[in-house]
């Protein structure tokens, strides 16, 4: 009887010492697998930026601070990700099923991931109200075939920067306002200083303002079918626009060669007239050659007969592998709330996303005694009612800059036709 107890006490022990290695198992198992979440319940999320150290570390460290101090439950890594390697950092880890879990883009690289279905459909985590905050035409920005894949963050729209001693030398009393007068200005320019009026890249991979100066033209870049829609009248007179300027030599030959970065090289050096640019590169400008930021003035964007003006938008996506969606997209939306906004475009000389914020007094009211840069901020500010992105969001959008741009600097280099080079733009486009 003593031994069939003491066989049954052991069993006992045997049991409860199985069922307790059981429950070590399972919670062990628990954290390995979800390695962002520690023992207390903390979700970790991963929050990736492009180029914003070390300016503004302050800002980004006080900013998650105040968010995990609200949400204790959520703690923010912070990677701030070059420039260059952003793109093949977020392509590697949206592939391997590992991205961070909010992440800092522009709409064109975000809509070709989007067109994967690479990011988390916010419509259905936001709602109306909390996105109606932000400036309408902007969040469409974000959107593919009608899903929300961005919330809309930071802004910038192109000024004209303009050397007032060049001008002066040509006879010129005022800067372009439209294409045509650039056109005009960029002969007398060349004539009467030697230098040259503006540099614009047709480098496929650079900027798109080639693209969007077509569009401010009157062309239509892609039909509601999806087809290249610029093989019109529209199109030609606009490659013969560029074609007819390079031709003349009132282009510099470095444009088919050279990205926007020497735009702001030639302009600093005193070799051309205009910027097309962001009030924020003043700052660049007057540390690099103080005599031409102190020559230097700012007018509204130079468009053409439609009157379009362009923005640039910076947003932000939540992975749809993030492991913490909501958590995600709560960090989010305090990143790109009306005060934080705010706080970062006086930091960063940008302009804010949501209609709150631009309606601070701080871009409508300038001192008396205001800088060039404080004048282009209530500039960029009123350009920015009635901006809009001017260029499709679609996930080939590479593939339509690379076809028109190649074309049009073989029509630069007299390799084709003007008429062969819209033909072939359409045909590389519509048989991709």
């Amino acid at each position: 009887m003593i031994r069939l107890q003491k066989f049954k006490q052991l069993i006992c022990w045997a049991l409860l010492g199985l069922l307790t290695s059981w429950i070590v198992s399972c919670s062990t198992g628990n954290v390995a697998n979800n390695p962002k979440s520690g023992a207390t319940g903390v979700a970790t999320i991963e929050f990736w930026t492009m180029q914003l150290q070390p300016q503004f570390t302050n800002y980004f460290q006080s900013l998650i601070t105040t968010f995990e101090s609200q949400n204790p439950s959520i703690k923010v890594k912070w990677v701030d990700v070059p420039w260059s390697a952003m793109e093949n950092k977020i392509l590697t880890a949206v592939s391997a099923k590992t991205p961070p879990d909010v992440v800092n883009l522009n709409p064109d690289f975000a809509s070709q991931l989007a067109g994967k279905n690479a990011w988390l459909d916010l419509d259905a985590k936001i709602p109306s109200p909390v996105r109606s905050t932000y400036l309408p035409n902007i969040w469409q920005a974000s959107s593919l075939n009608g899903k929300s894949f961005g919330i809309p963050w930071y802004l910038t729209t192109r000024l004209t920067i303009y050397n007032t001693d060049l001008l002066k030398q040509a006879g010129i009393t005022k800067p372009p306002a439209t294409y045509a007068e650039l056109g005009q200005m960029a002969q007398q320019i060349k004539d009467k200083t030697g230098k040259y009026a503006f540099f614009a890249t047709f480098v496929p991979q650079d900027s798109g303002e080639v693209l969007e100066s077509l569009v401010q033209m009157g062309v239509t870049l892609v039909n509601a079918d999806g087809k290249a829609g610029f093989n019109t009248p529209q199109g030609k007179a606009a490659f013969q626009y560029w074609v007819d300027l390079y031709k003349k030599g009132l282009l510099p030959k470095e444009s088919l060669t050279q990205g926007h970065r020497h735009a702001i090289d030639l302009y600093q050096s005193g070799e051309t007239a205009f910027l097309a640019s962001g009030p924020e590169f003043l700052k660049t400008i007057a540390n690099n050659s103080p005599k031409v930021a102190q020559a230097s003035a700012i007018a509204p964007q130079i468009t053409g007969d439609t009157g379009k003006k362009n923005v640039a938008v910076m947003n932000i996506v939540i992975p749809r592998d993030s492991k913490y969606p909501d958590q995600a997209v709560k960090f989010a939306l305090f990143v790109t709330n009306d005060e934080n906004q705010l706080a970062f475009a006086k930091a960063a000389n940008v302009l804010p996303s949501t209609v709150k914020a631009l309606s601070d007094s701080y871009f409508k009211e300038v001192p008396a005694n205001a800088t060039t840069s404080e004048k282009g901020r209530v500039i960029s500010a009123t350009q920015l009612q009635k901006a809009e992105v001017l260029t499709p969001k679609m996930k080939d959008f590479k593939v339509l800059q690379k076809s028109i741009y190649e074309n049009l600097q073989a029509a630069m280099l007299g390799q084709k036709t003007v008429d062969k080079a819209l033909e072939d733009a359409a045909q590389q486009w519509d048989n991709r």
